[in-house]
């Protein structure tokens, strides 16, 4: 994959409040795995005061959305996750332009959108109570995905719109280069557009660098200094997301190569994990991070596992407490 580097930096709607300093936004990638649910938890452990905040598993951005630092440097290995990132943030100083040109392409394919109006027939929500969305969005959904997969894959508006309606919002594409997410039960609501706010109001304001490289790469050409901080969120070896399915025990040991490395250097780190999952332990990782501080992690998918016995542990482990 070709690597790509871009600076990315620098109302429209008013029918919801203002971002407040206070609140924690959550991306509007609404991504797998991501962190927004656990930021109570684990911002607290992230030091006050940060120059160059790093993260080389950028993912839907919703931990850099929330930590203040000097700058911003975020990696991910998924080239359109980068590509969404950097059109949403040249939107950020003109969302009303967004906004217009993504209610244009909801009306002209057919999609519903709840968060201006409820356009889905009685009939079908009676039909279908708990899926009416799915069904009302599967023709339009298939003929954006079939109009993107026939271009030349560069339209950033089309594709989120994909994410937005798609199966868990995924961003999945098969070995032909195709997006292969089938419809989902969910549409363009007001979360999608104050997450969409958010993102906007916050990013404007950050001074961003997005690279799409190996993380590994991408570590090694930044100059950094103890005043910065590097929060790493990798694949997690034991469990079977999609976004894990790559990552094996080769990959998990090049991480903590890595991670020492950083530390060899004396420059602070925290990183996110999952240590045992259904009976399996991470045993490589579990040993290295009892050389640091370990901190357990009430993960937010413990209790969709299993409600009453402890399967899922995860934590955070930092090299600077």
């Amino acid at each position: 994959m070709q690597a790509k580097q871009n600076l990315t930096t620098t109302e429209s709607f008013c029918l919801f409040p203002e971002w407040k300093n206070d609140s924690f936004v959550r991306s509007p990638l609404f991504y797998v795995g991501d962190k927004y649910k656990l930021l109570k938890e684990i911002k607290k452990y992230f030091p006050s005061e940060i120059n160059k905040f790093v993260e080389p598993f950028v993912g839907g951005g919703s931990v850099f959305l929330n930590i203040k630092a000097e700058s911003y440097y975020l990696n991910d290995i998924d080239s359109y996750l980068i590509q969404i990132h950097q059109f949403l943030c040249k939107k950020a100083h003109h969302p009303e332009v967004f906004f217009q040109e993504i209610e244009f392409w909801i009306k002209k394919y057919g999609f519903s959108c709840s968060f201006k109006k409820d356009i889905v027939p009685k009939e079908l929500k009676l039909q279908y109570k708990k899926t009416y969305y799915a069904h009302f969005n599967k023709t339009p959904f298939e003929k954006l995905k079939a109009d993107f997969n026939q271009s030349e894959k560069s339209d950033m508006l089309k594709l989120y719109l994909l994410l937005i309606y798609g199966f868990n919002r995924m961003l999945r594409f098969n070995a032909k280069g195709d997006f292969n997410v089938p419809v989902g039960n969910v549409d363009f609501n007001k979360n999608v557009y104050q997450a969409l706010q958010n993102y906007f109001e916050v990013v404007k304001n950050k001074k961003i660098e997005w690279f799409n490289q190996d993380y590994r790469n991408f570590l090694k050409e930044l100059y950094l200094t103890s005043r910065d901080f590097i929060y790493l969120d990798p694949p997690y070896l034991i469990t079977f997301s999609e976004y894990n399915k790559l990552w094996t025990q080769i990959q998990e040991k090049e991480l903590i190569k890595t991670l020492n490395e950083l530390h060899q250097k004396g420059l602070r780190f925290a990183v996110s994990n999952v240590i045992s999952y259904k009976g399996k332990t991470n045993e490589v990782f579990k040993k290295w991070a009892e050389n640091f501080t370990i901190i357990p992690i009430k993960s937010n998918y413990i209790s969709y596992h299993d409600n009453s016995h402890k399967k899922f542990e995860e934590v955070l482990v930092c090299n600077y407490l």
